[in-house]
């Protein structure tokens, strides 16, 4: 445990230094919005109040394809017809809840060239590679749930949008180096009460993300708000509380809200190593603030490529070419998801050097810069999952069921 918090801390500390206000506006979400009026504001973007920056993830559910599914069904039938013993069928029968025709899905901002509303609930996206995909609602960042759209225009100042004023927002590198009137984005060291370390972009409650930001609670029956600017760091009290040491020196003991009790959404950490981890409060133990030290920018996504490598069967067989992972995910900007004692990641493809299974129920997941996770709990890691996919340049399809799957080595 102790060693894999000290890589990934240790990550973080490559870049060294503490960022210019000009350089942390690169690290913010920047485009031009145009409304359904046909009027364009250009600026910093918040989204759905929780995602600012391009490693923040834009959350839906996109479609599955039907040529995707028939060929599923029909290479897992060819594979791994059904088995039995003295004629007592034995093993996991797959059913039509093995093949959705939707699945949650995800995508960093970085990867985006636009995104024009479709409907009540769709959107278009146009990546950086030139492919569009079709998002639906599978979260509040996409349709008339969404919190708010919120641009920093130059000259109207800050402007809020709801879903249906937009017509299309096309995303650009940031030039600017205005002050964000939000402040600057929030950036600490996360501890666990299980010993694990996360630094990073922070998001507290799915919520707050900006210095201007506030936490709510009640301290001896008496309202408090304070602004994450003045709070150095944040310790799990008990399941209905939490204290704080201010800049100030003084220390606060809060409960009487979400922020700080166990109604707590979660608290995100964004790694533009690998993803983000989501801490639900019964792990919290301790957030220490402190400047922005990592540095990325729009330049720094692709907009994803085929997903490449080589799967290898517990046979020992060897399959070379594009991957199509869990019947579902096809592109480096797709991401596997798991949990790692109770906590969530969401781990970008194009950053995962390997994948091992350990059992039916878990895989042991390495990544570009040499950290592993060994997750549990999502059909990407365990029996669930829906086939791994493989087309070799010849343009044969073969298909690895999790129960014949040794791991994946990808190209990067």
């Amino acid at each position: 445990m102790q060693k894999y918090s000290f890589v990934l801390i240790a990550s973080f500390c490559l870049f060294g230094f503490v960022l210019t206000a000009a350089a942390q506006n690169q690290n913010r979400i920047f485009g031009r919005i145009t409304t359904v009026d046909g009027e364009e504001f250009t600026g910093l973007i918040r989204w759905d109040k929780n995602e600012a920056t391009w490693v923040d993830i834009l959350n839906g559910s996109k479609e599955i394809s039907k040529e995707n599914i028939r060929e599923a069904r029909r290479q897992l039938r060819e594979k791994s017809p059904e088995k039995s013993f003295w004629s007592i069928p034995f093993g996991r029968k797959r059913s039509s809840r093995d093949w959705p025709d939707a699945s949650l899905s995800g995508i960093r901002f970085g990867h985006l060239a636009a995104l024009e509303p479709t409907g009540r609930n769709r959107a278009r996206l146009t990546l950086k590679s030139g492919d569009t995909i079709e998002f639906m609602n599978g979260s509040t960042d996409i349709g008339t749930d969404n919190r708010g759209i919120v641009i920093e225009d130059d000259r109207d100042g800050e402007i809020r949008f709801g879903w249906r004023d937009i017509s299309r927002v096309e995303f650009m590198d940031s030039k600017s180096d205005q002050q964000s009137r939000f402040g600057e984005s929030l950036y600490g060291t996360l501890t666990t009460r299980h010993g694990y370390s996360f630094t990073g972009l922070v998001c507290w409650d799915v919520d707050e993300a900006f210095t201007t930001d506030v936490l709510d609670g009640s301290e001896r029956g008496r309202k408090r708000k304070v602004r994450f600017a003045d709070i150095v760091w944040i310790e799990r009290h008990s399941s209905r509380s939490a204290a704080l040491m201010l800049k100030s020196g003084a220390e606060l003991v809060l409960r009487g809200s979400n922020d700080v009790d166990e109604g707590n959404r979660g608290i995100i950490v964004s790694d533009p190593g690998f993803g983000q981890v989501m801490v639900k409060w019964d792990d919290f133990k301790r957030l220490e603030f402190q400047p922005v030290q990592s540095s990325f920018s729009f330049t720094d996504f692709d907009g994803g490529k085929r997903i490449r490598g080589t799967v290898y069967s517990s046979q020992g067989e060897a399959f070379t070419g594009t991957v199509r992972w869990d019947n579902d995910e096809a592109f480096t900007w797709e991401l596997l998801n798991g949990e790692l004692d109770k906590m969530v990641f969401d781990i970008e493809f194009g950053k995962i050097k390997m994948i091992q299974k350990e059992s039916s129920d878990a895989a042991r997941i390495t990544l570009s810069d040499g950290r592993e996770l060994l997750l549990t709990g999502s059909n990407d890691v365990n029996e669930g999952n829906r086939g791994i996919f493989i087309q070799t340049a010849g343009g044969e399809i073969f298909v690895v069921d999790w129960d014949d799957f040794d791991r994946a080595v990808f190209e990067r």
